[in-house]
């Protein structure tokens, strides 16, 4: 008997509820076309506020006027949404790179900053060799201080000479 009422209640809940939606379709669709212009998008939204009105429906204490509860409700669902959507979007990571390679544009600049060096004489390689350990635009690529260490890798045979 107990199974029997809950089963009635529920099917009057979901008559009245699916009577709300009906009444409200175009208040919750204006909301959602707010937040998208896209067909699929605005669908889902929609889906997605149907989803929070049916189980907020039943903690819904009518102090304010039906249509309300559903904007509201509609709105802070769209606003959370779209909150997820921004926060996924800044974090996707590009799959355009090839981690193996050697051809990022840093490495490219050492690259043709180290074969333009080599075409030096060597004093001149041993002067643009100090000036490069010194620049502090270049802080990952070389010591900030000008060392032997940081001479021998960029000036080999200036320093063999020495």
């Amino acid at each position: 008997l107990l199974i029997n009422i809950q089963t009635k209640q529920m099917n009057n809940d979901e008559q009245i509820f699916s009577r709300l939606v009906r009444d409200n379709k175009s208040t919750i669709y204006t909301v959602c076309y707010m937040f998208s212009k896209d067909k699929d998008e605005v669908a889902d939204l929609f889906q997605e506020v149907l989803i929070r009105l049916w189980r907020g429906y039943s903690s819904f204490e009518q102090r304010s006027d039906v249509k309300t509860w559903i904007y509201r409700v509609a709105l802070n669902t769209c606003i959370s949404v779209d909150r997820k959507k921004r926060r996924r979007s800044k974090n996707e990571l590009s799959m355009d790179i090839d981690l193996f390679s050697d051809r990022d544009k840093a490495t490219e600049q050492v690259s043709i900053l180290h074969k333009r060096i080599s075409l030096l004489q060597p004093l001149d390689r041993a002067s643009s060799s100090t000036l490069l350990c010194r620049q502090p635009s270049v802080p990952r690529l070389l010591p900030a201080k000008p060392s032997r260490r940081c001479a021998r890798t960029l000036l080999p045979s200036a320093m063999a000479a020495t």
